[in-house]
C-alpha cells in the first residue's frame, strides 16, 4: 500500500484539523437573532468602517421568530433591538420609539442605534494574530430591551453575556427615555464629561463608575456599563457561532441573581442625590426579581439560511481538503 495514495488515519486527521481551522477562519461567524418578547422588535444591525454591511441592515421579528446571518471573516459591528416601529405598508417610511436608528425606513442603511438601546457588539477573528472573537453587551448607549448572547461550537471561555433585567422597571426618573421607554444613559441624560469620560476625565485613571453605571453593573454584571468597564465586560471565544435573543425566557434550572445594591458613593446628579430612585435602598423582591441573570437559554428553532459567499466557502474548504488529501 502506496503511503501517499493510502494515507494513515493519523494523517488524514492531521489534514482535516487544518483544514477545519482554516475554513473556520476563512467563513467567519453565524448570528441567529430570536425574537422571545410578547412584542414584535425591529432588529438594527451596524458593520463598522472596513467591515461589509450583513444582507439586511433592519428588519421585523415578530414573536418566537428568528432570523440568520453570516458574517465574513474579521466582521466587526453591532445589532440592538428597535421596539414601537411603526411603518407604512405604501411608503414604507416610519420610525420607532426606542433604537431608531433615523433612516425613516425599516432599513438602517448605515445607520446606528439612537440612545437608549441594547448593544450587542462583535469583533470575528481579531486582528492580533489570535484568531478570537471578542464580544459584548453594552449599556453604554441606555437600555431598551433585554438581550443574551450565547456561543456554540467555540473554543475558549466562551461565555454568555447580556442583560436580563428589566431596567425600564427599575430606571429613575432622571435617566427615563420618555413615553418612548428606555433607560438613558447617565452621559446621555446630562452630558457632562465625569458621565462620558470625554475632556479631564478621558482615561481609565480619571473616568471611574458613577452610581448611575453602578446601578447598571449590579443589574447586569456582566454588561458594559460605562466606557472603561473593560475588564469584567468584554468576552473571548474562537470559531464560534452566536445566539443573540431578545427579552430571554427565565430558566427554573437557573437561580436568578440579585446583585447587592450599588454604592452611593459615585457620582450624583446635578441637581440631587444619586439614591432618589430608591433603588439602592429597596431592591425588588426576589420572587419577581427584574435583575435575572441566566448564563443559558432556549435558543428555539432557527432556519440557517446562509449567504453565497458562505456556500462558496463550504465549497472551497472541501476542494482543499480533497487537493491535500491527493497531494
Amino acid at each position: 500500500m502506496h503511503p501517499i495514495l493510502f494515507p494513515s488515519s493519523s494523517y488524514i486527521t492531521y489534514i482535516s484539523l487544518i483544514v477545519l481551522i482554516l475554513c473556520r477562519g476563512i467563513s467567519g461567524a453565524t448570528f441567529t437573532l430570536i425574537n422571545r418578547c410578547e412584542f414584535t422588535v425591529w432588529p438594527g444591525t451596524l458593520a463598522n468602517a472596513g467591515s461589509s454591511p450583513l444582507d439586511s441592515t433592519g428588519f421585523e421579528l415578530g414573536p418566537g421568530s428568528s432570523r440568520v446571518f453570516h458574517s465574513s471573516t474579521s466582521w466587526s459591528g453591532r445589532f440592538w433591538g428597535r421596539t414601537g416601529c411603526s411603518f407604512d405598508p405604501s411608503t414604507g417610511r416610519g420610525s420607532c420609539l426606542t433604537g431608531d436608528c433615523g433612516s425613516g425606513q425599516i432599513e438602517c442603511n448605515g445607520a446606528g442605534a439612537q440612545p437608549p438601546a441594547t448593544l450587542a457588539e462583535f469583533t470575528v477573528g481579531s486582528s492580533f494574530g489570535t484568531g478570537q472573537d471578542f464580544y459584548d453587551v453594552s449599556l453604554v448607549d441606555g437600555y431598551n430591551l433585554p438581550m443574551l448572547v450565547d456561543t456554540s461550537g467555540g473554543s475558549g471561555s466562551c461565555v454568555s453575556t447580556g442583560c436580563a433585567a428589566d431596567l425600564n422597571r427599575a430606571c429613575p426618573a432622571e435617566l427615563r427615555g420618555g413615553s418612548g421607554g428606555g433607560c438613558k444613559s447617565a452621559c446621555e441624560a446630562f452630558g457632562s464629561p465625569e458621565y462620558c469620560c470625554s475632556g479631564a476625565f478621558a482615561t481609565p485613571d480619571t473616568c471611574k463608575p458613577s452610581v448611575y453605571s453602578e446601578m447598571f453593573k449590579a443589574a447586569c454584571p456582566r454588561s458594559y456599563s460605562y466606557a472603561y468597564d473593560d475588564a469584567t465586560s468584554t468576552f473571548t471565544c474562537t470559531g464560534a457561532d452566536y445566539t443573540i435573543t431578545f427579552c430571554p425566557p427565565l430558566s427554573s434550572s437557573k437561580k436568578s441573581l440579585t446583585p447587592n445594591a450599588p454604592s452611593t458613593t459615585g457620582t450624583t446628579t446635578p441637581g440631587g442625590t444619586p439614591t432618589s430612585s430608591g433603588y439602592a435602598q429597596s431592591p425588588p423582591d426576589e420572587s419577581d426579581s427584574i435583575f435575572p441573570w441566566l448564563p443559558d437559554f432556549a435558543n428555539g428553532d432557527a432556519p440557517r439560511t446562509l449567504s453565497i459567499d458562505h456556500d462558496l466557502t463550504i465549497l472551497l474548504c472541501i476542494s482543499i481538503f480533497y487537493m491535500l488529501l491527493l497531494h
